[in-house]
């Protein structure tokens, strides 16, 4: 079994060459605007997770995903070559939900400083209810106390 290390270092240079490969060597019609964004490779080295991102409508990121698993043999071979392992390892393509969520994040942030907004406005104006400190006893029952 291989360290983490090692495997981490494969997966990039795995997430290099598969991207070279589709600019260069994949010519399918089907395949959109791709951009690879990440890579894993299991510690055993056999088995590799290649993480990609398609700029373009719902459509072309399903003609894109039916592209690259009729590439992934290509894509393999191209890999084998380029690097120095025992075994190639295997080639799976998931497409990368990071950009919907950082999306999704970011909307929410946005709705969160509207809010901010216009707490701060109904706020501005605003008085204490009972005094600056409900809760301080008035001043006759102090020396009562004493």
């Amino acid at each position: 079994m291989a360290d983490a290390a090692r495997a981490a270092r494969l997966a990039d240079r795995i997430k290099v060459i598969v991207a070279q490969a589709l600019e260069r060597r994949i010519k399918d019609p089907r395949l959109g605007f791709v951009t690879i964004t990440d890579a894993r490779v299991t510690n055993d080295l056999q088995h590799a997770t290649v993480y990609y991102t398609v700029y373009g409508t719902a459509e072309e990121q399903v003609s894109t995903q039916a592209a690259l698993e009729s590439a992934k043999g290509i894509l393999r071979s191209e890999v084998g070559k380029n690097i120095t392992a025992r075994l190639t390892p295997t080639l799976t393509f998931v497409s990368d939900e990071v950009p919907v969520n950082a999306a999704h994040i970011e909307d929410l942030l946005r709705k969160t400083r509207e809010r901010d907004a216009e707490l701060a406005e109904a706020s501005a104006g605003a008085t204490y209810a009972g005094g600056e400190d409900p809760y301080k006893k008035p001043e006759a029952d102090e020396d009562d106390e004493a």
